[in-house]
């Protein structure tokens, strides 16, 4: 049996595996992860709510046979509500917010038979792509703790690539699953819209650009644990079209010779790094030498409009978020329990009239089916995930006078990822590549609406081929 420090380097279907046989309990797992949790969090600052005791008491429970039955997980502090545990969104305005149930991913995860160890940290309402809360201050890279995580599933994404347990809750409004895995050297997928539940609260965030899924270390893991939780809820408004089978069985299957189309400019033409170009262009010779067909190409879009549509999008429903809560727990929202920049869009949101959103919603559809025919012609779209490699902590700060001049950072630095949030198609970064500074740089692969099943087989022949698991951070278990 692995001694408990060999535990963090184990993916969580092993883990699983070791429970399963009785050549571990599930309490050793739990003990191992809680020890690895607080001797890195200290310096990486992931885990905002530690719920030890609660998961060593679970861990000696009667645990359901799921597939990750004893396995450590945590969850990311926006959505994923976890009865009886305050889920503060990175807000002081939420800092004393306790739901009184599960959501019905948390309910998932648990039938699944994970064990939740707390809470992780994200920026405030997950608007930015950087982990730094005025609440609970910057979580620090493991490669660099000079730099940022990304966002919103920045806390996840360093628990994760540190080794203090094998994956987490992350979700995704545009780019948040893939942006933090870009920057901490992980696999991150994000699903097809409405594949995972957002119930019952909710049936729709923002249009349907929000998804929930993880982020992992392993292709196996994420697939695993999307069949243990995809599929619609009761009263969903709509849902993803069915798998052929599950996904798990996709990884390690023959993709077949997949059309590939590379492009490492994006449509609203922001300048890309070199570094980020230079790791889609060996992605896509790594991708020829498997046999794939490869060429530049990528659809037209009206980049300005796009923009504009998304943006108003955004900032609607960052009002109407903040409207919601207010409304959730009786308090009127005040501009001094929020981040300057974060009551700029709420302000910002306030002035979007209906028709304004609803026009914004038909520009966001219309790019969907402009693309939906281009992915006629490939099946999958091969991109930088980021125009930058992981900055340095600080960089999406707003002066005063500014608010929102963070956000026009985080628009410079993610123009790719928030595509797939409007068009709904499944997408994932993939850690192909480290630079000469030793950061992590992504890969960004755009899948066709529903086929999660190419991603994750074109993504199992590429871990295969240039593993990155056992590639382990400066600061790590």
């Amino acid at each position: 049996m692995p001694s408990l420090p060999e535990f963090s380097w184990l993916d969580a279907t092993a883990l699983a595996a070791l429970v399963e046989t009785g050549q571990a309990q599930p309490i050793e797992l739990v003990d191992a992860a809680i020890e690895r949790i607080e001797r890195l969090n200290p310096t990486l600052n992931a885990v905002i709510t530690p719920l030890f005791e609660q998961a060593r008491d679970r861990a000696r429970s009667e645990l359901p046979t799921g597939l990750f039955r004893g396995v450590p997980f945590l969850l990311k502090d926006v959505l994923g509500f976890l009865a009886g545990v305050r889920n503060t969104s990175g807000s002081s305005y939420l800092r004393d917010f306790v739901p009184d149930h599960d959501s019905e991913l948390v309910a998932r995860f648990k039938k699944a038979g994970l064990v939740i160890l707390g809470k992780t940290n994200s920026p405030e309402l997950g608007i930015l792509p950087t982990t730094e809360p005025r609440l609970y201050g910057p979580t620090r890279n493991p490669w660099n703790l000079e730099r940022t995580t990304g966002g919103s599933s920045g806390g996840a994404a360093a628990a994760v690539a540190s080794g203090m347990v094998p994956m987490a809750h992350a979700n995704d409004g545009g780019g948040s699953i893939r942006i933090p895995a870009s920057c901490c050297g992980l696999f991150g997928l994000k699903p097809t819209r409405a594949r995972n539940p957002l119930g019952p609260d909710v049936g729709d965030i923002m249009g349907g650009l929000v998804v929930e899924h993880a982020l992992t270390r392993s292709v196996r893991d994420s697939a695993a644990l999307l069949d243990a939780t995809c599929g619609p809820d009761a009263g969903d408004p709509y849902w993803a079209p069915p798998r052929e089978r599950p996904y798990r069985e996709e990884v390690g299957r023959d993709p077949g010779r997949l059309r590939i189309a590379l492009a490492t400019q994006p449509p609203s033409g922001i300048p890309i790094h070199a570094d980020c170009v230079a790791a889609a262009r060996d992605a896509a010779r790594l991708c020829e030498s498997l046999g794939h067909h490869v060429e530049e190409a990528s659809p037209q879009i009206d980049a300005h409009r796009f923009g504009q549509a998304f943006i108003a999008t955004w900032a609607a429903g960052c009002a109407a978020v903040i409207d919601g809560m207010a409304f959730l727990t009786s308090r009127p929202a005040t501009e001094e329990q929020f981040e300057p920049l974060t009551w700029a869009l709420y302000q910002m949101g306030q002035q979007v009239k209906g028709p304004n959103y609803v026009l914004g919603q038909t520009m966001l559809q219309r790019s969907a089916r402009t693309i939906a025919r281009f992915m006629q012609r490939y099946d999958v779209w091969l991109t930088p995930t980021l125009a930058e490699p992981p900055l340095l902590l600080g960089s999406f700060d707003s002066p005063p006078e500014d608010p929102l001049a963070g956000l026009r950072r985080a628009v410079e630095f993610v123009p790719f990822t928030g595509i797939a949030n409007a068009t709904g198609q499944p997408a994932m970064s993939v850690p192909l590549m480290w630079n000469a500074d030793g950061l992590p740089v992504g890969v960004h692969f755009f899948g066709r609406f529903g086929d999660e099943a190419t991603l994750f087989r074109l993504a199992a022949q590429l871990e295969a081929a240039r593993p990155w698991c056992d590639r382990r951070p400066p600061v790590s278990a």
